[in-house]
């Protein structure tokens, strides 16, 4: 195997695999035919007693006060024709209206919110959305119900996780507001960018959809993995009946990750968000191993049968002083769009959905997209 596939190899299995639940990939876009209601269709309201709940974030630091200082009569100097650029670069944010995305096709249960327009980031940042999925063998719908977003900032040589719940009711640009979990299904990897631009101000370069089966493979191919638990956890397993994890690490083989990651008895969806960030960042630090190293052969076989993505191999290269800078945990950072960020509802059909907070959301994606 050449140097430049085992790099992209171990970049791609370091940065994405362990959240995923289990799925099956290729898939065609489904399409909906449209349709307007016969007549006006009456806009469903969050709860009345549904209250909106600040995040937290970190206040910033006091302004310093101004002294003034005596200086010297400054001397003129030929200014350069170029100007060096700052320190830090941002990419512009715009605003963006209703005419910039497609309408719907089905009408919305709730009333449309306005695009909240994008995000600046960091020049260089690369953000990508890792997907895992429900489809089983042979069966050809699925939902993509692990939904992450990877931000890369080599400058600052820092790497953001951010959770977003499956159940996020949001709208879909060309289709209705549904579940984010059935934006990719929908309409591919084109759909799902637009629904992140629309409710969360960024586009996702890139995207990877992994399966059940290279999530074991992988695992089991390094020998287990060492997992930083963070809460007490007891919930179903099939074969053991009720099984249990207490905090601390934890070393997992393949089909155990598979159940600490999708455990969903006993615990939220939120939750799920936590322990599919853990399993990430224990993968992460076995493949930094020489022993994870020296078998790339053998994961390099899993991912070309289990793993769909759009990056290439010179879009990932330059992430290559990233990944060594990433040993230090510290620089990895965990956000999560949660109980705080939405509010609980049931749409026109009875389903149980997360109406999302919208000020509330885009503080979180503000932190995680390093937003000025």
């Amino acid at each position: 195997m050449s140097k430049q596939i085992r790099i992209l190899l171990i970049l791609v299995t370091l940065f994405i695999p362990a959240c995923m639940a289990p799925g099956m990939i290729g898939f065609t876009p489904e399409s909906t035919p449209a349709h307007s209601p016969g007549g006006s269709s009456p806009a469903v309201q969050a709860p009345a007693n549904s209250t909106a709940t600040a995040t937290p974030f970190m206040p910033l630091p006091p302004t310093s006060t101004y002294v003034p200082t005596d200086f010297p009569t400054p001397v003129p100097t030929e200014i350069p024709t170029e100007v060096p650029a700052p320190a830090n670069q941002f990419t512009n944010g715009a605003s963006k209206s209703w005419d910039d995305y497609a309408g719907p096709t089905v009408w919305p249960d709730i009333d449309l919110p306005a695009p909240v327009g994008i995000l600046p980031q960091p020049e260089g940042q690369v953000n990508i959305v890792l997907l895992g999925s429900d489809q089983r063998q042979d069966d050809y719908g699925f939902r993509t119900d692990t939904i992450l977003l990877l931000t890369l900032d080599p400058s600052a040589g820092t790497a953001n996780i951010t959770s977003f719940p499956r159940d996020l009711y949001v709208y879909i640009p060309g289709w209705t507001v549904q579940r984010i979990n059935t934006a990719f299904p929908h309409g591919g990897f084109d759909t799902l960018s637009e629904t992140f631009e629309y409710n969360f101000g960024v586009s996702p370069d890139y995207y990877v959809l992994i399966n059940f089966w290279s999530f074991t493979q992988v695992i089991d191919t390094l020998d287990g993995i060492d997992v930083n638990v963070g809460a007490y956890l007891s919930d179903h397993r099939d074969k053991y009946g009720n099984y249990s994890v207490s905090p601390g690490i934890v070393h997992m083989d393949g089909e155990t990750a598979l159940w600490y990651v999708r455990a969903r008895y006993s615990t939220s969806d939120f939750d799920r968000g936590r322990r599919q960030q853990e399993v990430i960042q224990a993968i992460f630090m076995r493949l930094l191993s020489l022993n994870a190293v020296s078998r790339a052969p053998e994961l390099f076989d899993i991912y070309k049968r289990n793993v769909t993505t759009d990056i290439a191999l010179e879009d990932i290269t330059p992430l290559l002083p990233l990944a060594a800078n990433l040993s230090d945990s510290s620089l990895i950072h965990h956000y999560y769009i949660g109980p705080e960020q939405v509010i609980s509802f049931r749409n026109s059909s009875g389903a149980a959905v997360l109406l999302p907070i919208r000020e509330a959301v885009l503080e979180v994606m503000r932190q995680a997209l390093n937003s000025p």
